[in-house]
């Protein structure tokens, strides 16, 4: 990878209980190819990164709060998995309110293992083929995703993967899509 990415600002949104791998492959990934990178939380200061989703890992340092961010200001989006993160975030207004700003601009979006969690509490899935680890795609269907069985799954600019394993396809598939820029937004109530 070179500067595909040069330029470009790629925000990462993750709570305590993200899967530390999820977090900082593709983190490197986009850096490597140029990008800056911003993790944004729930709150300010530190979250707690985890291994196989229940062992501590390190803490990491939040760049800024998901309610101080500005969709305007990425031009690419990350979330990583880990059973507690996404079970976190779904439940913060802020960080809700901001995937539904997000997914309204097309701009592209990777999400791996357990992420799509807070994709599907904030009705982003509907009509979209997405994978992801085995014990949510029930939650996906019931949302109205089309969920697949693959290592990497892209559907207009969002980007899934089912878990670590899948992380080198996933990694070069996203810096790919933040390269490309935003897809065209379907319009309202219609699947594709």
């Amino acid at each position: 990878m070179a500067d595909e990415l040069k330029g470009k600002k790629i925000a990462i949104i993750a709570a305590d209980g993200v899967e530390q791998v999820e977090l900082e492959d593709p983190r490197q990934a986009v850096e490597d190819a140029g990008a800056e990178t911003e993790l944004l939380s729930i709150e300010a200061g530190e979250i707690q990164a985890v291994e196989h989703d229940i062992e501590p890992t390190e803490k990491v340092t939040v760049d800024k709060t998901v309610a101080d961010a500005s969709v305007d200001d990425y031009d690419g989006l990350i979330l990583p998995g880990g059973v507690g993160n996404p079970d976190k975030l779904r439940k913060e207004d802020a960080v809700i309110e901001f995937l539904q700003a997000w997914f309204k601009t097309g701009k592209p979006v990777g999400v791996i293992c357990h992420g799509p969690w807070t994709l599907v509490e904030a009705d982003l899935v509907r009509g979209r083929t997405l994978t992801s680890y085995p014990s949510i795609r029930t939650d996906i269907r019931n949302a109205g995703g089309i969920v697949v069985d693959e290592e990497v799954v892209t559907d207009q600019g969002l980007v899934s993967s089912r878990d670590p394993d899948d992380l080198p396809g996933f990694c070069a598939k996203i810096v790919e899509e933040f390269a490309e820029g935003p897809h065209e937004v379907a319009e309202a109530g219609r699947c594709e």
